[in-house]
Parts: C-alpha cells; structure tokens; sequence
C-alpha cells in the first residue's frame, strides 16, 4: 500500500536556522531516507524549495492563470515528501513518528487513492 507522508512546514521557520544548521537537519533526513530505502519502503522522497520560488496555476473558463510566489495567506507550506511502500496505515504512523521533520514540522501521513475516492 502506498502511503505519502507530506512535510508540512511554517514558512518562516527555515529562514530561523544558520547554514549549518539546515545542513545538519538535511543530513538526518537524508539519513532517515537511506534507512528506509535499506527496508525497501521507500518509493520516492524530495524536498522541495521554499514556496517563494513556486507558482500556482488555475484553469478557468478555459484560461490558465498563474500566481508567483510567496502565498501570503499560506500558514505552511509543503517543505518535503516521503512515498512509502509499507502493509498498514500503522505502519506508515509508526514511520511518520519516527521521521525527523516531526520535531520542527507537521507530517501529515495520507493513503494513495483514486481522486473519487
């Protein structure tokens, strides 16, 4: 079964580390994906770039619209995300509790699904 863990983050909150800092959180995470791809639970993992390099997009009445970044009114942001390969949704929480990111994020741990489910 296919789990994402989503990485939520406070937007600000990356800007209140030191480089080395932010480094040596990196490393645990890197760490922590290198444990789980040993298990054979890890599909795919990224951490993605503030959201003031990203953009938004809508299509409506057959016009995209796109908005740069930063999202003022965003109280977080997507900082990162782990795809699992694990049994059970307890098996997903139990690794979601152990991820590293928990202590200064949000792990938000949701199950793959078709969008009409």
């Amino acid at each position: 079964m296919a789990y994402m863990l989503l990485i939520l983050e406070d937007p600000a909150q990356r800007g209140t580390r030191t480089r080395a800092e932010g480094e040596a959180v990196f490393q645990r995470m890197v760490d922590f994906s290198r444990e789980l791809k040993q298990q054979d639970k890890l599909l795919a993992v990224e951490s993605l770039a503030s959201q003031q390099k990203g953009a938004r997009v809508q299509v409506r009445g057959g016009k995209a619209q796109v908005l740069d970044g930063p999202f003022a009114e965003a109280k977080e942001m997507v900082g990162g995300f782990f795809l699992l390969d694990v049994k059970t949704r307890e098996e997903a929480l139990a690794i979601a509790s152990r991820c590293p990111a928990a202590e200064w994020a949000t792990v938000e741990v949701r199950e793959t699904a078709p969008c009409y489910v």
